[in-house]
């Protein structure tokens, strides 16, 4: 019997019978994610960064000079996954700045969500040069929106396969683990206690994006569902959608389509200035 469908079975029974215990124990696991290891393809790029700590000790990878582009990863996700785009960028004359999420690679903490993930960016521009752009994929993309309205100021903005609201992220996983009616909605409490925040505030719905971006997804993502990015377009008055017949949800940050449509936004956008007091 496989593993997801052993927790399935036993999240169904238990489920049932203590839908609160199941709930706070799929809720750690929610929020838990593992230390996956960088790929082969991804070490050439890992041997050319340089390694900077941030405040609250929040891990970083830099390459190349100029206008800086500060980029966030995706669940269980590393710096190294957009090689082919921090090539491109540090060639066309930017520096990359990629962020090891909370409790991800050696940045600090054991738990992680997309709120977490939203204030690790804010931390991180507090000491870095004024950014230019700012790019997420997945989790990373949603915790980038979120960012600019928690304050986060950049000129331009990039969303790679990110979901749109939130509460469906955790319907999805409510629904692959198997928790029955009463799990969920403990499941569902839990989480958002954890943030300390309404759920349907993160919702791209509510957000204001007032700056250029571009949103780019696949229409193969099996991961999340391409009707996100349609969702975050509209609410979205100055973006691009990007939509790719194919390239999943890791391999559409290889794509030379998505290159070269990061490369013309961050060209097409003013350079930004240092603030003074």
């Amino acid at each position: 019997m496989g593993t997801l469908k052993w927790i399935r079975g036993v999240n169904g029974t238990l489920g049932r019978l203590a839908p609160q215990t199941i709930a706070s124990k799929m809720r750690r696991v929610f929020m838990t994610p593992r230390d996956l290891p960088p790929r082969d393809w991804e070490l050439p790029l890992l041997a050319q960064s340089e390694r900077i700590t941030l405040r609250f000790g929040l891990s970083a990878l830099r390459w190349g000079q100029g206008p800086a582009v500060l980029m966030m990863h995706g669940w269980e996700g590393r710096p190294t996954q957009f090689a082919s785009l921090i090539n491109a960028l540090v060639a066309a004359g930017y520096s990359v700045i990629a962020l090891d999420g909370p409790a991800h690679g050696r940045s600090p903490g054991r738990e992680a969500h997309v709120l977490l993930f939203a204030r690790a960016m804010l931390e991180a521009a507090a000491e870095l040069p004024p950014l230019h752009a700012v790019v997420g994929h997945s989790m990373g993309g949603a915790s980038a929106m979120l960012a600019v309205q928690l304050g986060l100021r950049t000129n331009a903005l990039v969303s790679i396969a990110a979901p749109s609201r939130f509460l469906d992220v955790l319907r999805g996983f409510a629904g692959m683990v198997g928790l029955p009616a009463r799990a969920r909605s403990a499941f569902i409490q839990e989480v958002e206690h954890a943030f300390g925040m309404p759920l349907r505030h993160l919702d791209v719905a509510h957000y204001q994006l007032n700056l250029p971006g571009l949103i780019v997804h696949a229409d193969d993502d099996d991961f999340v569902s391409v009707r996100a990015s349609q969702a975050i377009h509209e609410a979205w008055f100055d973006s691009r959608l990007l939509r790719l017949e194919q390239g999943g949800h890791q391999k559409v940050l290889a794509d030379p389509r998505v290159i070269e449509g990061v490369l013309a936004l961050v060209a097409g956008c003013h350079q930004p200035e240092r603030q003074t007091a």
